[in-house]
């Protein structure tokens, strides 16, 4: 049983340069969703793709974007990336992903403990929620904690040639996202429906 403990016990990283150990390792135009704020800005600035899809001020929502992008495009792999504020706001998609089980989609949690962007007001995650307890109770089974940026690297090789969904949860520490996203919302829509070959450009 997942405990608080493990969290605790897991290496505090840098979200930007685990963001970049994820963009160095997709080699098959894997899409990438970015939750709001500092985690599409780190994704932005690791590796500017078409694949990646910049949420603006959708918070908690994607998980649920991934998961349309992943039935939608079954032989793609999925990644999502979400802090664990936003995750809290929507809990009731992991359920919903347990149940459909999309084999080709990962999600990825940055757990800092704080709601970042606002004001660095804590969240649960700080002291009593346990985003891999919560997950697996969801019925996440493929789901755990990186203990360090090696054990990070492994999970996502795993999760690539999974058969189930997959959940990584990684402790960071507060550093400012890096660089900012251009905020454009139709460039943003159209450039990853290019990219995932659904729309030619404009």
């Amino acid at each position: 049983m997942s405990t608080d403990l493990d969290n605790r016990n897991t290496k505090v990283m840098n979200r930007f340069d685990v963001t970049s150990r994820l963009i160095a390792r997709l080699k098959h135009e894997e899409a990438v969703i970015g939750g709001i704020g500092n985690t599409n800005f780190d994704l932005w600035a690791a590796g500017h793709r078409p694949q990646n899809f910049y949420m603006l001020g959708s918070m908690g929502l994607a998980f649920p974007i991934a998961l349309g992008v992943a039935l939608a495009q079954p032989d793609r792999r999925v990644f999502a990336l979400e802090g664990d504020g936003s995750l809290l706001m929507q809990l009731g998609a992991l359920a919903t992903i347990a149940a459909l089980r999309p084999k080709n989609l990962i999600m990825i949690v940055m757990d800092n403990g704080i709601y970042q962007i606002t004001g660095a007001q804590p969240t649960p995650a700080a002291s009593v929620a346990d985003i891999v307890a919560i997950a697996s109770g969801s019925g996440l089974a493929n789901s755990a904690w990186a203990a360090d940026e090696e054990d990070f690297e492994r999970l996502v090789d795993e999760a690539l040639s999974a058969s189930e969904p997959s959940l990584i949860a990684v402790r960071i520490d507060d550093k400012p996202g890096v660089g900012t996203t251009r905020r454009d919302p139709v460039q943003i829509r159209e450039r990853f429906m290019h990219g995932l070959g659904v729309r030619e450009p404009l």
